[in-house]
Parts: C-alpha cells; structure tokens; sequence
C-alpha cells in the first residue's frame, strides 16, 4: 500500500509488487514494469484519502469507480458478486485465493426456474479486489473461470495487492470512494490527475441505487396450488428470499420499489415483504411511505436488511451509516427475549439508531454482539418484523432461516 503525497519532492521510485505501509511517492508519475509478463495491463487501486494500490488486471480492463467495502467470507463468491446490495460498490474479498472453483452456468435453473448459482443475474458490483486470482479452476460445476466471467459482464478487477493492508486502512478511516485504474506495462501512472478525477466523483451513496436493481414492473413466481400470496417489493431482492418462500408454499409477487401502498394492496397480498437493496434507506421514501400504509393497515410485514432499515423508518425511528459496515458470514446476532445467539450472513453499510426506538412503537429484537448494534426489531401492536442480517444466507449460514417460518405463522394468524 503506498500513499500518494503531493508535497514530497524526493525522486522517483519503483514500487514492488508489494510495498510498506505509508511509502511516500511523489507527485509525478511512476515507471512501471516490475511483473513478470510485462505485457500484463497494470490496475491502480486509489482511494479518496489518498491511499492506493498497485497491481495485475483481470476481468474487464475498464476505468470505474465507487464506495469501495470488504467482505470477509471465505466462499460464495458467486452469490456475493450477483447481490444487488452491492450495486455502486468495488467489492474487496479478504479470503486470499479466490475464484478455485470457477464460475457456474446461469442456465442452470433450480425447481422453480430460477438460477440455481446465483442471486440475480448479472453482476452487480462496479469492480472487484482481490489477492491471488485463481486462472484455472477446478470444479464439476464450472463453466468459466472467475476472470472469463468478468470479462464477459465487463467487470474490472485487479489481483496481486496486500488486501490485508487494505482492510486496515478501510477499518481505520472507514469505507470510502476509491477508483480502478488500468495502465500498459510500460506506461507511466499520472497518479495527481486520477485523483483530482477521484476527487470530483459523487458519493454513490447520495443517489437512489435501488431504482437500478428494482424491476419496472411486477414479477409473479408461482407453485402448484400456493398456500399464500406474499408481495416483495422489491428493493434488490436477493433470489434465494425468493426461492425460501416458494419452498414453504407461498406465491411471490416482486412489485417495483416505488410502488404506491394502495397498488401493493390490489394484489389482495396475505403478507408483506421489503427485501435488501442498495445504499442509504432515505434515499427510497417512496418505500417507507408504502410499509408504514401496509403496517399501520394490519397486514403482515417482514423485513430484511434494507427492509429492516425501511420499517424503522417508517415507524419514526432513524438510520445511520456504519463505519464500514457488516459483510460477512459470521455475525453473531443474539435473540433478546431467549438470550439465544445464531451466526449470521450478513452485507449492509447501515443501520438502525439504537436511541431513535424511544417513543416508537417499536422493540429491539435481536443485537449484533460485537458491536451491539440493531439486528431486529419488532412492532409492539402490528403483525410486523425485521432483521438486519440475511435469514436466506447464500452464501453463510443458514442458522436464522426459522424466520421465514415465523413469517408464515404470523400470516396464518392474520387471515
């Protein structure tokens, strides 16, 4: 990891491939040609604090940019890269050998015509870090290596830098915009003019990037002779929500995001679902408007993760934005009333504010216990809950998929 200094007038260096912390570079440009294929494109990494990155291409040799997170999970990068949470997002995996198993088909549909493999179709990040990227895969599902699969989605990456060192500055000054770069071998890093770019890009946290992954119009799923009929609006729907509701019998109907409540309630739906999405959940008040109409109406609602921050809102409670955020599949989240705790799947860079639930109708449910932050919670008066974390997994464990079951009761209860 290096740190780009404008001041520093010292002459030019060479950066290995793995560099100290803190090394100073100058203002000018960098000579490259330290790989051993020189005819490799080379990846810069920068970020807004002036933090960067040098290393080997792969995936789609395209520029771009965005709110650059970490998740620490060792698996499951098929899920992870097709998760529409992480829309607006360059996604660093921490695991340091990535891509082992290939890529599987999108062709490949489980029982109810959905990708088996996958969370949506297509990939939604804007660019992927790893450390060691794996070229020939091994595995009986693979049809095409991680780097093949990129490329195709026109996805950059970049391989070969000290993810741990950056995981350590992103925990230290928090999650920030940072940008891929792509140069020839031999070419020199105007480093001063990519960072005033940096510099000039928004947030992508301060537009709405659910209206990107929401679908236009409503989408049924169906099973022979359904027990239910659940409407997700659908803020990013993860497909194994889906495929956890179609399991127990339930007709689904994903209806856009900014549908208006009175429309939702044309579907004549036994129970509500809001589903994970993108970004900051104040961006999307066409949302909270319509789940606080359906809470306040009696209808059964169930929320998850950006769901859980939409009935928070909705109730009168506020959101916040996390330091860096929980993705991971470990996350011990603990039940209040039973003292219970389960391990969780989880990708959200924001939460509920503990001291806004005073003078709601809403209770804490479940609390994260590292860092005691909210992961449930519940109405007082209304068939209505949330989680923070993922109940469906895909990938992690699926320790919390009960929910969906306690969904269902409460719908029964309801109708």
């Amino acid at each position: 990891m290096c740190h780009y200094d404008p001041k520093d007038t010292k002459n030019l260096k060479k950066v290995p491939s793995y560099v100290s912390e803190g090394f100073a570079l100058t203002a000018g440009d960098i000579p490259l040609g330290y790989y051993e294929d020189d005819t490799e494109k080379v990846a810069v990494l920068l970020l807004e604090n002036g933090s960067f990155f040098i290393g080997k291409a792969f995936g789609s040799p395209t520029d771009t940019y965005g709110e650059v997170v970490f998740n620490t999970g060792m698996v499951g990068y098929p899920e992870t890269l097709t998760d529409p949470s992480y829309y607006g997002q360059i996604l660093v995996l921490t695991y340091p050998h990535i891509g082992n198993y290939g890529v599987p088909s999108y062709s490949v549909k489980d029982e109810y015509g959905l990708p088996r493999y996958f969370e949506s179709m297509g990939i939604k990040v804007r660019g992927l870090v790893v450390n060691e990227l794996c070229k020939q895969p091994s595995h009986w599902s693979s049809s095409r290596s991680l780097h093949d699969w990129l490329l195709e989605e026109g996805i950059p990456g970049i391989e070969g830098i000290d993810t741990r060192a950056l995981v350590r500055r992103l925990r230290e000054y928090g999650v920030m915009k940072g940008m891929i770069a792509f140069f020839d071998s031999d070419d020199d890093i105007p480093f001063e003019k990519l960072f005033e770019k940096l510099r000039k890009m928004e947030d992508p946290n301060t537009e709405n990037l659910v209206k990107y992954v929401s679908p236009k119009e409503p989408v049924i799923h169906t099973v022979p002779r359904p027990k239910y009929r659940i409407v997700v609006i659908d803020c990013g729907v993860k497909l194994n929500i889906i495929r956890s509701l179609l399991a127990r019998g339930a007709e689904v109907i994903r209806t856009p995001y900014d549908m208006p409540a009175d429309e939702i309630l044309e579907f004549k739906p036994d129970g509500v679902l809001a589903s994970n999405g993108p970004g900051d959940p104040k961006m999307v008040r066409e949302t909270v408007d319509a789940v606080r109409e359906i809470v306040e109406g009696g209808i059964p609602f169930f929320g998850i993760c950006l769901g859980n921050q939409i009935l928070a809102l909705s109730m009168g409670a506020d959101t916040y934005k996390l330091k860096y955020g929980h993705r991971s599949q470990n996350q011990p989240c603990m039940e209040i009333q039973s003292g219970r705790c389960f391990i969780t799947s989880q990708n959200h860079g924001y939460a509920v504010s503990m001291d806004s639930l005073k003078g709601t109708d809403l209770e804490l449910w479940f609390i994260n216990v590292n860092d005691k932050t909210i992961e449930g919670i519940r109405h007082k008066k209304m068939p209505a809950f949330s989680v923070q974390f993922h109940p469906e997994a895909s990938p992690g464990p699926v320790d919390t998929s009960h929910l969906f079951d306690e969904f269902l009761r409460m719908v029964r209860r309801h109708a």
